[in-house]
């Protein structure tokens, strides 16, 4: 697996080795030992998995802590566009975001650590999208960010009326306003 860094601390694209010959495909989707060589340990609690249409946008969600969660996202079907934008405001990288382009395709995965807000909208007519997290999903420590809040400027690649977003992520507060702690 190769493991790609990028501008953010902890933030990483991972990018499995694929076997395939004309059964199809092998890969590894998941080795702690291989993170673990490279200086990630996580203990993975949580799997979770979304089925989504083109145009649907989920996040931007986060959890404070003592709850917050690293996530490892990838895609079964379709493609999204996956994106994290740092809350860490001790960070250099604070309220600037990460995007990558996911598919079941490019088999690629991103390692959202905690202290990032994360979300992604759906490129493809469908998508599955499945993500490990290190941390149970806890209500209370539940948070978000606008996703079209203009200090950001997250290019999601739709609309605005093109979108569709859950009455929960339409209500979520721009970064200047919203409450977070990791």
């Amino acid at each position: 697996m190769n493991i790609v860094s990028t501008d953010f601390k902890g933030l990483f694209v991972l990018e499995p080795k694929v076997l395939g010959d004309t059964r199809g495909y092998f890969m590894e989707s998941f080795s702690k030992r291989t993170l673990s060589e490279a200086g990630i340990d996580l203990n993975f609690v949580q799997d979770n998995q979304s089925s989504s249409k083109k145009g649907v946008l989920r996040g931007l969600h986060f959890q404070n802590a003592p709850y917050a969660q690293t996530k490892l996202v990838r895609v079964l079907s379709g493609n999204i566009l996956d994106v994290a934008v740092d809350l860490r405001r001790e960070e250099p990288t604070f309220g600037s975001y990460f995007s990558v382009e996911l598919s079941a395709e490019n088999k690629k995965q991103l390692l959202v650590p905690k202290g990032f807000a994360h979300g992604f909208v759906v490129l493809s007519e469908q998508a599955e999208v499945f993500y490990k997290c290190d941390e149970y999903y806890n209500p209370q420590a539940d948070g978000g960010i606008l996703c079209n809040d203009p200090a950001i400027g997250i290019d999601w690649r739709f609309k605005a009326e093109e979108l569709t977003l859950s009455e929960k992520d339409k209500n979520h507060l721009t970064l200047d306003l919203a409450k977070f702690n990791f």
